[in-house]
């Protein structure tokens, strides 16, 4: 006969036959606190919160960031030491354990100018496409990557396509800055602005047909650069015209070009690539539905990725579609503040995408320099920080959730039924143990006795605190 114990891990308290229990905590001030185990009386009672063990639900595919030119740049002013150490602490096993990493194809508003593979006008054969610059930036960024994880996932997207193919004939769409005066950075004549709900793309056949071919291109030469893309979306944020490399897509159009151009043309040239639809950054799901009405647009597509507002039509569009595989794309930028309310805030996004079905989640920006600035004046939010005059390097609020989920959680992992949907996500991960992620917002100590299958807890959490709880 087995004895039922009870365990205690600083104010969790674990009834269960011979349990194995591990528990992480995070505060404003304590990160990555590991707790101890004591064996307490066995706990009897109803318990507050349920998890069921055996309810499985979408699979989890994993978590990833996004490497850009000024990441790089900023991780250039450590010592090759120091730089592998941050590179460790997103790609290892011991740090965050990344699973996805996203590359921008030719540049984004975290580039450092505007640049495509193939800027020559009219050159529909793509005799002078390269991607020269790449390998100076992104390539040698992301083979840091892969020398830690040689199995990483790798995807990709546009901000805009080379200029020539767009109906303004300008990386942007819109003549403002990010104070939304002037002319801003990009001198963009202001009566060549796009508006939002057109398409900026030149849907003429032989601008569809090269950039198809451009897609192509790319795959074939980062693989040649010993980079293997696995997946493509074909824009950058849909539906939005900012001031920086950007492009807009009406659905129809877009699904056009992915059905009767992009799609042809990866299996003409034999690439295994994926291509999803996204990212999608549109809150109506008629968005995605008017896409997924082009038979031959949604036949192509392995799964959709949404981003930001986005991410409000995933109630409805993933129980629509459930056969699609799903992709939060982007998480939110922040403003530079780099402290727990973007925690908070991105922490609500994360319990909404997996509660409405995503199968992984990708943070923005992984690295940046003291400022945080794009070369449009936004200053955005990072996992790390590096101060390229005193070369400190730090590790954000938001750092440390995403290493309380990553970490845990790699492919094969599956989310759990849970009796509470807010601030508690629960998963069977890929070694077969539970995995319990809380989230206590308030300013007082909280106590909650959570019970999984025949283990029962008690949680005693810290105000504005976040936990992890294992157990097998």
């Amino acid at each position: 006969m087995k004895r039922k114990i009870l365990l205690c891990l600083g104010g969790i308290c674990l009834s269960a036959v011979a349990q194995r229990v591990e528990m992480v905590t995070t505060t404003a001030s304590e990160r990555w606190k590991n707790q101890k185990v004591k064996v307490q009386k066995i706990h009897e009672g109803k318990a507050d919160i349920y998890v069921y063990p055996d309810s499985l639900m979408q699979e989890i595919e994993g978590f990833g960031g996004t490497f850009n030119e000024l990441g790089w740049d900023a991780l250039q002013s450590l010592s090759s030491e120091e730089r592998a150490e941050v590179m460790s602490s997103l790609f290892s096993e011991e740090g965050v354990n990344f699973v996805y990493g996203r590359t921008p194809i030719a540049c984004s508003d975290y580039a450092f100018s505007y640049y495509s593979y193939n800027d020559v006008k009219d050159d529909y054969e793509m005799r002078n496409f390269n991607v020269g610059r790449d390998r100076y930036t992104l390539i040698p960024y992301i083979k840091e990557a892969l020398k830690l994880r040689p199995d990483l996932r790798l995807w990709a997207s546009p901000w805009t396509p080379p200029i020539w193919m767009k109906i303004n004939e300008h990386y942007s769409l819109k003549s403002h800055g990010i104070d939304k005066q002037g002319t801003g950075h990009n001198r963009l004549d202001p009566h060549r602005a796009t508006f939002i709900h057109t398409t900026g793309f030149n849907m003429q056949v032989g601008y569809l047909e090269a950039y198809a071919l451009y897609f192509s291109k790319y795959i074939q030469e980062y693989r040649k650069n010993g980079v293997n893309i696995s997946m493509i979306m074909p824009q950058n944020e849909i539906a939005w015209q900012p001031a920086w490399p950007s492009c807009t897509w009406r659905s129809e159009d877009l699904a056009i070009f992915v059905g009767k151009f992009l799609t042809p043309r990866f299996k003409q040239d034999g690439l295994d690539t994926e291509i999803w639809l996204g990212t999608v950054n549109f809150p109506d799901p008629d968005y995605i539905r008017t896409f997924l009405k082009d038979k031959d647009a949604a036949e192509a597509i392995g799964g959709i990725g949404v981003q930001w507002t986005g991410k409000q039509a995933l109630p409805v569009v993933q129980r629509e579609y459930p056969n699609y595989r799903y992709m939060q794309t982007e998480n939110e930028c922040g403003e530079g503040e780099n402290d727990w309310t973007s925690l908070e805030k991105s922490w609500k996004a994360i319990v909404h995408c997996f509660n409405h079905g995503v199968n992984s989640y990708m943070y923005w920006n992984m690295v940046l320099d003291e400022t945080g600035k794009s070369g449009w004046d936004w200053s955005q939010n990072s996992l790390v920080r590096v101060n390229r005059q005193t070369h400190e390097v730090v590790y954000t609020d938001e750092y440390y959730l995403l290493k309380h989920l990553s970490h845990f959680l790699q492919p094969g992992s599956r989310r759990l039924k849970v009796s509470a949907s807010e601030n508690m996500l629960a998963f069977r991960n890929h070694e077969g143990k539970v995995v319990v992620v809380v989230y206590h917002p308030g300013a007082e100590p909280m106590k909650k006795t959570v019970r999984i299958g025949d283990i029962c807890f008690v949680l005693a959490l810290s105000p504005q605190s976040l936990a992890t709880v294992v157990c097998r």
